[in-house]
């Protein structure tokens, strides 16, 4: 009951702002997937033996899809988590009442989960008319977005939890966020990447989740088999669910 009481909160919060993720929500992709799927993708399906096997449009739409998924999860588990601890310390105020530490955390896990598979449908829709959904298991794929965004979500919980300053966020996006969507596999096959980059690119979240969604809208099988691409998944949940709680116990425990 307590994460669900924290849960409310957030979405009471929602109520209040969701006008202003429409347009995030369907423009913003419908545009990046012109731009890239089909102005770009003109010509990488004009060049003989692309490899791909299917339009470029077709292949980066579900990589885009877990991509925004990725992004809603940055979205929520930064600034909102810090500014909760720092700036207007809901969190405490939470504390205050009889909800513990980990319903608190959990209720913004599962608002952030919310938020990613309502993304998600919406990038589905988007799809829709271009063409791009080849498979009715193109219906489960705000499942592998709604793990990705747990999956960076939760740790990033942590670290923004421990961070003194929010221009750590910064690096963080550096070094992690921008790269990762770059070279795990959204815009392009990581076999073609040189060996330890791919390593990075199989140990990245995002990775399997683009592996997961792309064969959920081409109804193609996955690299690794779908039950080893979600435990991956799953792992980086788990392990970012306990260093998140480690956080937010330090912070309004200790």
């Amino acid at each position: 009951m307590g994460t669900l009481a924290a849960l409310e909160y957030h979405l009471t919060s929602y109520r209040r702002t969701w006008r202003s993720t429409v347009f995030s929500s369907f423009a913003l992709p419908a545009m990046f997937l012109i731009a890239m799927g089909v102005t770009v993708g003109s010509y990488v399906d004009a060049r003989p033996g692309g490899g791909l096997g299917v339009p470029y449009l077709d292949y980066i739409g579900p990589g885009l899809l877990a991509s925004t998924a990725l992004q809603v999860a940055v979205g929520e588990s930064t600034w909102p988590v810090f500014s909760a601890f720092n700036w207007i310390r809901s969190y405490h105020a939470m504390r205050a009442t009889p909800l513990t530490t980990g319903a608190i955390m959990r209720g913004h896990l599962l608002y952030l989960a919310l938020r990613t598979a309502l993304a998600a449908v919406a990038f589905l829709l988007v799809l829709l008319p271009f063409g791009a959904l080849h498979s009715w298991w193109a219906l489960a794929a705000p499942l592998p977005a709604v793990l990705v965004g747990l999956a960076f979500g939760a740790p990033t919980f942590g670290f923004a939890a421990a961070v003194d300053s929010d221009g750590y966020f910064a690096v963080l996006f550096r070094l992690v966020v921008v790269p990762m969507s770059l070279f795990a596999g959204v815009f392009f096959p990581v076999e073609s990447l040189p060996a330890p980059a791919r390593a990075l690119a199989y140990a990245s979240p995002l990775w399997h989740g683009v592996e997961l969604c792309r064969a959920a809208t081409l109804g193609t099988p996955t690299a690794w088999g779908v039950w080893a691409h979600t435990a991956v998944l799953l792992a980086w949940i788990a392990a970012g669910y306990a260093l998140a709680l480690r956080g937010f116990t330090h912070r309004l425990e200790d």
